[in-house]
């Protein structure tokens, strides 16, 4: 690790000294060649960590490659960016330094590509702390950036990934002293230590996202795009829909959608079951189940399912740690709320965000705009999509939102930002700024004679020198009225 941060360092002090057009250069060659390698990095990815889907992963690489390219590559990074002719202020880009990265075991190669992109960029190195059950993937990803960094001209050893991944190794990486950001993907614990090290950090909660679906909403439509946002690389997106919250009148309408699009609604006693594989212990989702299939999970609880079955899912009335169905649960099972009213469908949602996901995402499916620009107003979330897939709109694949794989939570969930993290993110800006008013100050000039000295001064200066008046006298007069009028 420190041999990588010292390698990283010295590559990163070169690095400063190019310009945007061969900084350019050089991302563009990484997108191109990350792009290129998703089919592959997808497969090997499902290989090491045994969760999602292979041509999801190839979908998610291509847009931590290609997406966020396309997003940034107008974005200056270098020298001027920007000047103010009327106000005289000149802004002026400059890098971080080193920048540490934690990858999440459910996307090893897209964070790896989306991160190395957005530091390239910014003109930062980067060390790359991958997870433990996703070392060899999230390297293989990075030596494919490597190589076209440096084929494009860029300092040798400006990419870095640590191959003997460990908890240890990544929390003293997150404290060297010459790591200059965090960026921290992964985990509660992970992110408090990211924020605990003394550095500057983006960290990103979790994501209960609750959906919505409002009488008025086209329910085909609504139930078609839940389902595949639901299944897509089995829910190991953070942004994925965890609860539906039916309105009461279009339930049973939602209920022959949701079997027509491949969900499977448990009974009372299955789901009794099925609670206890999802979360043996209170408060804890049970990790065996992220990222697998359908299939894989309901034969962990014995429960027969179709072949077809694409999500599984449980009817629920309660929130909270204790109740399985409730949490994030980061796989293709899914709790149905049902809300009397709008009120209640409010209520629920706030109470699944608080449950584990407040500040991230929230997704409604609705005609009416103004109940959509109601929810975006009153619930704690820094996203809120509308009528789409909510895995795949909030990291911009479906939505005009910033493509990114780091979704901050704002001070709702305890983050900085709350935005999604990029490019813009990573660079100081430094502004010169020339005079262009001016203050008149009012003189001050300091004595150190007393109120008293001053008036027997004024007093003896007003008196004939030929009258005879004591000054010690008039000193002790102008005392005892200053006295008098102090009370």
């Amino acid at each position: 690790m420190r041999t990588a941060v010292k390698t990283a360092k010295e590559a990163q002090q070169k690095f400063m000294s190019y310009s945007q057009e061969q900084v350019d250069k050089i991302v563009k060659a990484v997108a191109d060649a990350a792009f290129k390698e998703s089919a592959r990095l997808g497969e090997l990815a499902v290989a090491e960590t045994g969760m999602g889907v292979a041509a999801h992963k190839k979908i998610k690489n291509e847009v931590g490659s290609r997406d966020v390219y396309e997003s940034i590559k107008d974005l200056k990074t270098v020298g001027v960016i920007s000047e103010d002719k009327i106000n005289k202020v000149v802004e002026i880009a400059a890098p971080f330094g080193v920048v540490a990265a934690i990858i999440p075991t459910t996307n090893p190669t897209s964070t790896a590509f989306f991160k190395t992109l957005i530091s390239l960029k910014t003109r930062n190195a980067i060390v790359v702390s991958p997870h433990p059950y996703a070392v060899n993937c999230t390297h293989e990803a990075l030596k494919v950036c490597d190589a076209a960094a440096v084929a494009a001209g860029a300092p040798e050893g400006l990419i870095q990934c640590l191959t003997m991944s460990s908890m240890e190794a990544t929390q003293q990486l997150m404290k060297h002293k010459d790591i200059n950001l965090i960026l921290a993907t992964g985990g509660g614990a992970l992110v408090k230590a990211a924020y605990s090290s003394g550095k500057p950090a983006y960290g990103v909660g979790p994501g209960n996202v609750p959906v919505y679906i409002e009488r008025s909403a086209k329910i085909d439509k609504a139930v078609e795009d839940i389902v595949n946002s639901k299944s897509f690389d089995y829910g190991t997106i953070c942004a994925t829909e965890q609860a539906m919250v039916v309105d009461k009148h279009v339930l049973d309408l939602v209920k022959r959608e949701l079997k027509k699009n491949g969900a499977y609604i448990l009974s009372d006693e299955e789901k009794a079951i099925m609670e206890k594989v999802v979360s043996p212990a209170p408060g804890k989702v049970n990790p065996k189940i992220v990222g697998r299939s359908p299939q894989t999970i309901a034969k962990m609880a014995g429960i027969s399912i179709p072949e077809n079955t694409r999500i599984i899912v449980g009817m629920e009335t309660k929130i909270g740690k204790d109740v399985p169905f409730s949490l994030e649960k980061l796989s293709p099972v899914f709790a149905l709320y049902v809300a009397e009213d709008l009120a209640h469908a409010k209520e629920l949602c706030h109470g699944l965000l608080e449950n584990g996901g407040k500040g991230h995402s929230l997704s409604i499916h609705t005609e009416t705009d103004s109940i959509a620009r109601e929810f975006a107003l009153e619930m704690p979330v820094s996203r809120i999509l509308v009528n789409t897939m909510s895995s795949v709109g909030a990291v911009g694949g479906t939505t005009g939102l910033m493509p990114s794989l780091t979704l901050g939570c704002g001070s709702f969930g305890g983050n900085i930002v709350s935005d999604n993290v990029t490019a813009r993110h990573l660079m100081n800006t430094k502004r010169m700024a020339y005079g262009i008013k001016d203050v008149q100050l009012p003189r001050h000039t300091e004595t150190s004679a007393s109120v008293e000295d001053q008036v027997v001064s004024h007093v003896m200066g007003q008196v004939d020198t030929k009258d005879s008046i004591d000054p010690e006298m008039v000193k002790n007069l102008v005392s005892e009225i200053v006295k008098q009028l102090s009370k």
